[in-house]
Formats: structure tokens, C-alpha cells, sequence
């Protein structure tokens, strides 16, 4: 009865405060600044600051764990981003890398997983109408796959060293946005964030856009490769300016829409391990790397008009230009920088930081790094630390990374379902605007009880964690948060509200404190 009571009570804090801070004016609360001129000299920036670390690591990684501190504290806090920012090699623990190199999208070449699906799918098709075995089998399957490629991503968030990584490696997949539940694009997941996604995460925007241009999940997802001369589909080509480039508004007109989807004609998939026949001239134009395909046959050779300019018919080159040309769009460098600080400052971010930021982007011709760093170094950023209200995801990650820090996570199907329970199910938005990043889509009371409700399942120790599924549970307990007893987390508490100490004082069981700790209002902000 008594913890009901005082988690009754930190509830209605929790809300008190969450209706406070909506209220607020984001600016204000970010204490936006936006000046160039008062910034300390780069590559002292943070320290200079003296920003509690805690609070810069929960912004910059996916939650703050004393082993993080012990990396920030060994280098610094300006050397430890410059170090994230360069996007190491990863470290992962040896067992972690284990269950990752097991899975099958990790040991199975891509284009043999889906040649292998499609000819389940044909034998299932022939079946159709007498049995649905075949079908089920081949359903499961697409999801099983898809179940791997969440767990490898989670494993890598919650343990990976190069959290900036893993961090702007979800961001891009929410930029980019694919649904699950379309077609059998649940079996491409994997490659998608493995090949386009995360090895461009921190490199430069066009080589991002276009290994995602250029990916089968992609082009099966937004219908392109039904995109063909005489047969146009515009639905790539639409997203394409108004979600991964330009943004809605900017100057295109439906005319560039519809000229862009004419440069994407032939841009599709092919299972077939040879090339088709065609014409000796237009073998030269054919163009294949993995799954990826540019059928010369089913393009529009016409000139196109883009933007005012004149994009002359050749084929897989009209597409190369139409991309550079997209990339240095000053409109493209704000949209961009605007969604970055959104992520990382503020729900609205102000002028100056986002045209600091667009300006750093077509300086340096798209490098995400540079652009991060205009971000990073700018009062606004450091003013905004500890105030932005944490998305589903941060929530969870930030949760798990603190109460297991040094643990072995086997099992990551209760992370799943706490990220579904909350409403952010990993490539779960059915729409190719991805989930939204402000703090009004996520900041509730029907979101804050579900919060609590894994809070409570966390502290005491979730057992399935630990626990391969459909296997005997291990002999051993599973391992417990040592959240009441870390010094590291005694320290950060002193920073909480009186109001958050007082009732954490109040907790009668370690399991109690620990529910307290990770359901209180400052949990909920990074």
C-alpha cells in the first residue's frame, strides 16, 4: 500500500512538472542565445562550460552510465564528443558481439536471404487456396528477420562505445523512414540501417542519400521500382523533396516532382543473378550493385527541367546530378539542420543556430560532422542540457543502459515491447515522415503511467532480459540494478528537485528506490 501511495504521489509530481514544462516556451526553456560571438574558443567549448557530465552524456549518448563517465573523465568532455563525433570503429563486450555475429543477418549475405524468401513466397503462392503452411512459414520468417534487426540495433544503443553513432543512426533511420508492414520489407531492415544507414551516419548527406536512394527496402517501400518510362510513379520522388531533402514549402513546385520522378525511372530491385537482355546500345547504361538495379529499358531519356535547370537524358548520371543538386540546396542544409537541433537542442530550435548550422552544412558540402559541431559548440546547445523531454526511445535505452550497466542483456524482447507499449515501435511508423521528435507527441499522462509501469518492471529486475527465449531459465539470479546502491547515481540525485529527494527518502526496498528514481521527472529529460 505504501509504495502505491508514494508512486501515486511522484505520478502526480511527474505531471505537475511535465504540464509545467509545456507550457513553457521551448526557446525560453532552451535559453536560446543563438550568437556566435560569445562562444568559447573551439575545442574548449565544454569544458569551459562546466557542464555536469551527466547531463552532456545524456544528451550525446543514449544515457548516462558510469562507465561512460569514466571515458569523459579519462579524455575530457570536448576531446570525448570530438572522439564521437569521428565515429570509431565501435567497441562492443565480447558477448555482445557474439549474439550479433549469430544472427543470421549478420552471417548470411543479404541478396541470399532474399533470394531464399522469394522462392519461399512463389512455393507458397503455388500452394495458395489448398494449404497456407508455406505462407505461415514464410510470414514468420519476414518477421523473425525483422526481430533481428531490432535486437542487433538495441544491443549496439545500449552498448556500443560510439553512442553518437548509434544515436544519429536512428535518427537517419527515422529521417528516412521505412515501415515494416509493407510487402516483405521487413527482411530488409537489417541491410538497410547495416549498409546505407549507419556506416554514412556521420560521414557526409549525399553519400547517406544516396545509399538510401540506392536501397531496395527504399525503392520496394515508396514504390519506385514500379517507376517506369510511360508508367510514372511519383511517390518516391515526392518524399524524396519533401522529407529527406528540401522539406515541405521550400520552393519545389508539383512540375519538379513530377520531373524528379521521370530522372527515377528504371531505378529498382532485381532477384536475378544475371542481367536482362537488351539492345547493345543501352547495355552500357545498365547499371546493378547488390539488389540494386538501373534498367535502362524502363527509363525516360527525355531532358528534364528541375529546380530551372536543365537535366540532359543519359540515364544512371541524371540521377547522380539530380542528387548533388538536391544535396547543396540552401533549403536542404536548413531543413536538415533544422531537424538535427529539434533532436538534440530544442522542440524549436532558434533561426540563428539553425543558419549557423545550414551555413557549417554547405561549407563543408553536406559533412554531418561539421554540422553537429556548429550545434555542439553553440550556447544554445549547452543551455538546452537537461531539458528536452525524452521520445519512447530515449526513455527506455537511458533506463536500461543505468540500471544494467556491466551486464549481459541475452534477451532484448522485453526492450521491444516497452518501446511498443510507449507507441514507438522501432520501424513502426506506418507513414515515411518517421515519429515525430517535439515534446508534445509524446508527453502525456496516459504515456507517463505506461512509464512508470516499466520503471517498476526494470527496477525489480526483469528476468526475461536474462533469458534466451524458449530455453530453460539460467540456474543463477538474474543480476539486479544497482541503481540504489551506485555512487554515481547517489551524486546525480543530488541534482534533482527537493521534491524528487524527499520521496525517493521515502522508499522502504531497494526495488521501491529504483522505481522511484527511474519514474521521476528528471528521468524524463536528457
Amino acid at each position: 500500500m505504501r509504495i502505491q501511495q508514494t508512486m501515486q504521489h511522484l505520478l502526480s509530481a511527474s505531471l505537475i512538472v511535465l504540464l509545467a514544462a509545456c507550457s513553457t516556451n521551448p526557446q525560453q526553456q532552451a535559453g536560446n542565445t543563438g550568437s556566435s560571438k560569445s562562444q568559447p574558443a573551439v575545442g574548449k567549448t565544454l569544458t569551459q562550460a562546466a557542464i555536469p557530465p551527466e547531463q552532456l552524456l545524456n544528451r550525446i549518448t543514449w544515457g548516462s552510465t558510469p562507465t561512460t563517465l569514466q571515458a569523459l573523465q579519462a579524455v575530457g568532455p570536448d576531446q570525448y564528443l570530438d572522439q564521437q563525433l569521428r565515429g570509431r570503429t565501435a567497441a562492443l563486450p565480447a558477448p555482445i558481439q557474439a549474439q550479433i555475429d549469430t544472427l543470421t543477418i549478420s552471417s548470411k549475405p543479404f541478396e541470399e536471404i532474399m533470394r531464399d524468401l522469394e522462392a519461399r513466397r512463389i512455393a507458397s503462392d503455388q500452394q495458395k487456396g489448398t494449404d497456407d503452411t508455406l505462407a505461415k512459414q514464410y510470414q514468420q520468417e519476414l518477421t523473425r528477420l525483422a526481430r533481428e534487426a531490432a535486437t542487433r540495433s538495441l544491443l549496439r544503443d545500449v552498448y556500443s562505445s560510439n553512442q553518437l553513432q548509434e544515436q544519429m543512426s536512428w535518427f537517419w533511420m527515422n529521417h528516412f523512414n521505412i515501415h515494416s508492414g509493407k510487402a516483405n520489407v521487413r527482411a530488409m531492415l537489417g541491410d538497410f540501417e547495416e549498409q546505407a544507414i549507419r556506416p554514412n551516419a556521420l560521414g557526409n548527406f549525399r553519400d547517406l542519400l544516396r545509399a538510401t536512394v540506392m536501397h531496395p527496402a527504399m525503392l520496394r517501400y515508396l514504390d519506385n521500382e514500379h517507376n517506369a518510362v510511360n508508367r510514372i510513379n511519383e511517390n518516391y520522388a515526392r518524399e524524396l523533396m519533401e522529407l529527406h531533402t528540401m522539406g515541405v514549402n521550400s520552393g519545389y513546385t508539383q512540375k519538379d516532382v513530377q520531373e524528379l520522378a521521370r530522372v527515377l525511372t528504371g531505378v529498382g530491385i532485381s532477384l536475378n543473378k544475371d542481367a536482362p537482355r537488351m539492345k547493345p546500345e543501352l547495355e552500357k547504361l545498365y547499371y546493378r550493385q547488390g539488389l540494386f538495379e538501373f534498367q535502362p529499358q524502363r527509363h525516360d531519356f527525355g531532358e528534364k527541367q528541375i529546380l530551372g535547370k536543365t537535366i540532359k537524358g543519359r540515364g544512371m548520371a541524371e540521377l547522380d546530378e539530380v542528387l548533388l543538386m538536391l544535396c547543396r540546396q540552401p533549403a536542404t542544409a536548413n531543413y536538415v539542420s533544422q531537424k538535427l537541433a529539434t533532436f538534440f537542442v530544442s522542440d524549436a530550435p532558434s533561426k540563428a543556430l539553425i543558419d549557423k548550422m545550414a551555413s557549417r552544412f554547405l561549407q563543408t558540402d553536406g559533412d554531418i560532422p561539421s554540422t553537429l559541431r556548429a550545434m555542439f559548440d553553440s550556447p544554445e546547445f549547452i543551455a538546452s542540457l537537461g531539458k528536452k523531454f525524452k521520445d519512447p526511445m530515449h526513455y527506455m535505452l537511458a533506463s536500461v543502459r543505468l540500471a544494467y550497466d556491466g551486464t549481459t542483456i541475452v534477451n532484448t524482447g522485453p526492450m521491444l515491447n516497452w518501446l511498443n507499449m510507449m507507441g514507438q515501435q522501432l520501424n513502426g511508423r506506418q507513414t515515411p515522415d518517421g515519429y515525430a521528435l517535439n515534446e508534445s507527441a509524446w508527453a502525456s499522462s496516459g504515456q507517463m503511467t505506461v512509464r512508470i509501469d516499466i520503471a517498476k518492471s526494470i527496477a525489480g529486475g526483469n528476468p526475461a532480459l536474462f533469458k534466451v527465449d524458449n530455453q530453460p531459465a539460467p540456474q543463477e539470479k538474474p543480476p539486479q540494478p544497482a541503481l540504489a546502491v551506485s555512487n554515481y547515481v547517489k551524486s546525480w540525485t543530488k541534482q534533482f528537485s527537493p521534491s524528487t529527494q524527499t520521496v525517493l527518502s521515502q522508499a522502504n526496498t531497494t526495488q521501491e528506490w529504483n522505481t522511484l528514481f527511474l519514474a521521476s521527472p528528471e528521468m524524463m529529460r536528457r
